[in-house]
C-alpha cells in the first residue's frame, strides 16, 4: 500500500497568510494619518479635475449597406433580356468596400473637408460659425489637456515670431500637403472625436461624433454621413462612367469595322453579280463570314454599352440610414463622480503600496548603496 507524499499543510499556510495580513493591517493602521492626508489631497485634486473637465456629448448613426441590389445580378438580367448569355463586364468587386469606411472617415482629406461645416450651439438659433471657429472659440480643454498642450503652444508661439507677414497671410488657407502645427492639432483632435466602426459579419457601419455641445455633435454627424455618401458615390459613379466611356469608344470602333466589312461585301457582290465562277463564290462567302463576325462582335459590344449605362444609374445609392442622428440629452463618457472616486482610489492605493512595499525596497536600496561605498 503506497502513501501519497504530495500532500500540503493547509493549517500552516493559513496561519502564515493570517500573520502576513495582520502585519499589513498593522502597517496601514500605523500610517493612517498619512493615508488620510493623501485621501484629502486626492479629494481636492479630484474635485478640481472633475469640475474643469468639460462635458462631452456623443451622437451615433447606424448605416446599413444595400444588399438587395447587386450590380452583377441586375446587369445579368439586362443581358438575358437582350439575348446575351455568358458574357459579362468582368468582376464587379468594388475597391471601396464597407470595411474601408472607417479609414475614409479618419483620413486627413475627409477631415479637412469638414472644416468649413456651418455649426451652431444650443444658445444660438442659426449657424453662426464654422467647425474650426467652434473648436477655437467655443470649446475648452480639461486641466490635464491644458497642461499637456502647454509645450505645443510654446513651440507654436516661438515659431510665429519668425514668420513673416506674407507667411502668416498664406497660413490661413489649408494645404493638405503641408499643415501648420495648429491645423495638425485640430485634425488629430477631430480624428479622435469622429469614429466609424464596421461589423464585418453584417456590414453595418456605426459613425459616432463626440463634441462638447450636443447640437454641434448632431449637426456634425449629419454632415459626416452626407460627406461619406458623396465620397463613395463619387468614386463609384466615376468608376462606372469611366467604364461607360471605354465601351462607347469600343462600340464606335466595332461599328465602323462592321460598316466597313458590310460595304466591302456589298461592293464585291455588286461587282460580280453575273459571275458564276467558283473562286468568286468562295471569296464572297469569306467576305460574308467576316461581315457576320464583325456584326456579332459589334452586337456584343453594344450590349455591354447598355449594361454600362445601367451600371452608372445603379452606382448612386450606397447605404441606408437605420438610426438617424438626434440631439443627445445626457452627456457621455465618465461622470464627474467616477472621476473623483477613481482619483481618490488610485491615490490611496498608491500610498498603501508605498507603505507596505515601497519603503522597505527603498531602505534596502539605500543600504546596498551605502555598503558598496564603504567597501570602496
Amino acid at each position: 500500500m503506497t502513501e501519497n507524499k504530495n500532500y500540503t499543510n493547509p493549517p500552516q499556510e493559513e496561519e502564515e497568510l493570517e500573520i502576513d495580513l495582520m502585519e499589513y493591517a498593522r502597517k496601514l493602521w500605523a500610517a493612517r494619518k498619512l493615508l488620510l492626508k493623501v485621501a484629502g489631497i486626492a479629494v481636492i485634486v479630484g474635485v478640481v479635475i472633475a469640475l474643469t473637465t468639460p462635458k462631452q456629448y456623443t451622437v451615433s448613426v447606424t448605416l446599413a449597406p444595400e444588399m438587395g441590389k447587386s450590380g452583377g445580378s441586375s446587369l445579368s438580367g439586362i443581358a438575358s433580356m437582350l439575348g446575351v448569355g455568358g458574357f459579362n463586364m468582368g468582376n464587379d468587386a468594388d475597391a471601396l468596400n464597407v470595411t474601408l469606411y472607417p479609414d475614409i472617415v479618419s483620413s486627413t482629406p475627409f477631415i479637412l473637408d469638414l472644416m468649413d461645416t456651418p455649426v451652431s450651439t444650443l444658445d444660438e438659433e442659426e449657424p453662426d460659425t464654422t467647425l474650426v471657429g467652434y473648436l477655437k472659440e467655443y470649446t475648452s480643454s480639461s486641466l490635464m489637456g491644458t497642461v499637456m498642450s502647454l509645450p505645443f503652444k510654446a513651440i507654436s508661439g516661438v515659431l510665429s515670431l519668425f514668420k513673416s507677414d506674407e507667411e502668416e497671410g498664406t497660413s490661413n488657407g489649408i494645404n493638405p500637403f503641408q499643415l501648420t502645427l495648429e491645423q495638425s492639432q485640430i485634425v488629430a483632435g477631430l480624428k479622435r472625436q469622429i469614429v466609424a466602426s464596421v461589423d464585418k459579419k453584417t456590414g453595418v457601419t456605426t459613425v459616432s461624433v463626440t463634441m462638447q455641445d450636443p447640437l454641434v455633435a448632431a449637426m456634425l454627424t449629419d454632415t459626416v454621413i452626407v460627406k461619406l455618401k458623396e465620397h463613395i458615390t463619387k468614386y463609384r459613379v466615376s468608376k462606372a462612367e469611366d467604364d461607360c466611356k471605354y465601351w462607347e469608344q469600343l462600340n464606335d470602333q466595332r461599328r465602323d469595322e462592321y460598316h466597313s466589312k458590310q460595304k466591302l461585301y456589298a461592293n464585291y457582290v455588286d461587282a460580280n453579280k453575273n459571275v458564276i465562277l467558283q473562286s468568286v463564290r468562295i471569296e464572297q462567302e469569306r467576305l460574308q463570314n467576316e461581315m457576320n463576325l464583325a456584326y456579332q462582335v459589334y452586337s456584343n459590344v453594344a450590349t455591354q454599352l447598355q449594361m454600362a449605362k445601367a451600371k452608372v444609374q445603379e452606382a448612386k445609392p450606397v447605404f441606408a440610414v437605420v438610426e438617424p442622428a438626434s440631439v443627445p440629452l445626457r452627456p457621455s463618457g465618465t461622470s464627474r463622480k467616477m472621476i473623483l472616486v477613481g482619483i481618490v482610489f488610485l491615490a490611496v492605493a498608491g500610498a498603501a503600496a508605498w507603505i507596505l512595499f515601497g519603503q522597505d525596497l527603498w531602505k534596502n536600496l539605500k543600504n546596498g548603496l551605502t555598503e558598496k561605498k564603504e567597501e570602496k
